[in-house]
């Protein structure tokens, strides 16, 4: 989702969300099994003061879990015959997120400081250093990213560099890539949306030694100045998160709207792409054809100093 946003830490913000999810059938789906992925967590600068998910029809069974990477994980199972399944998740949250680094090592430094990490929990670099199911090896793309990481450069500096070529030299355009189209075709056509310039800078990272995650969730839409918000015209949204070394952690980076991540971006959930974070899936019973229609408001509460709140 391509919007503008200041991209700097404000003041602590509060936001209420709305995510929906309408899964409709070609015919009767008599048993349906799935898991969705859209409430979101707990987070460094984020946090989640009330929250819901609401299923219709009614599941005969659920329980929320986290994943290895402490995502929230609602596991349904609906045996109620139906045609259209709604998922609609409801959520407060609490943004207050610090500035980002000012100083940062050398690139090849956290990259031998990534290698020799030995901590296998959740947040270790070691999960996102690797080539993964939407993440793979490619070449173009690490030989793309290697322009902006010159011998000795700082490697904050250079991501974001980085990222304001994906920017630059990448149309955002919602018809030239869907959900399963390869990071390789993207690349290639210099087009797609978040999902896959998120992808492609992450296959850049990777490639030259550096863990990057895949972060999914939202971004505040500001509308043109006299107009009004519009209901649903917000989208889920995606990013990448990168490991600065021990001292310094991730920095999350946008590259779709050449951002650094502060006060107007939501943390949804995380993992190494696409593939460990998809918002629903699962299997059902039934024939015929499945559409599946998002609509998300992201809608600010309250923008008031600390003090106030």
């Amino acid at each position: 989702m391509a919007v503008v946003a200041s991209g700097q830490p404000e003041r602590r913000l509060l936001y209420d969300l709305r995510h929906l999810t309408i899964c409709s059938y070609g015919a009767t789906v008599t048993y349906s099994r799935c898991n969705l992925r859209c409430l979101p967590k707990d987070g460094p600068g984020q946090r989640v003061l009330e929250s819901r998910l609401e299923i219709t029809p009614e599941a005969v069974e659920s329980d929320e879990r986290r994943c290895f990477f402490g995502n929230r994980v609602v596991r349904a199972r609906i045996e109620t015959p139906h045609r259209e399944l709604r998922a609609e998740a409801l959520a407060r949250v609490e943004i207050d997120r610090t500035a980002p680094p000012t100083n940062t090592p050398r690139w090849d430094e956290v990259r031998e400081e990534a290698f020799d990490a030995e901590s296998l929990d959740p947040v270790s670099p070691a999960h996102f250093l690797y080539p993964s199911r939407f993440v793979p090896l490619f070449e173009p793309a690490i030989d793309y990213a290697r322009e902006s990481f010159t011998p000795g450069r700082a490697v904050l500096e250079a991501a974001t560099e980085l990222m304001g070529r994906i920017r630059r030299d990448f149309r955002y355009d919602t018809k030239a890539t869907d959900v399963r189209t390869p990071l390789s075709i993207a690349f290639e056509k210099r087009r797609g949306v978040c999902q896959d310039f998120a992808h492609i800078m992450i296959a850049g990272l990777r490639g030259l030694g550096l863990p990057a995650a895949y972060v999914s969730g939202y971004i505040r839409t500001i509308p043109p100045e006299g107009k009004p918000r519009l209901e649903g015209a917000d989208a889920t949204h995606a990013w990448a998160s990168l490991w600065c070394g021990r001292e310094a952690g991730y920095v999350d980076l946008d590259p779709t709207n050449n951002l650094v991540v502060a006060n107007d971006h939501i943390i949804l959930a995380h993992g190494r792409d696409y593939s460990d974070i998809s918002p629903i899936h699962g299997i059902v019973l039934g024939a015929g054809e499945q559409e599946v229609d998002v609509g998300v408001d992201v809608i600010p509460v309250t923008a008031a100093p600390v003090a106030a709140l």
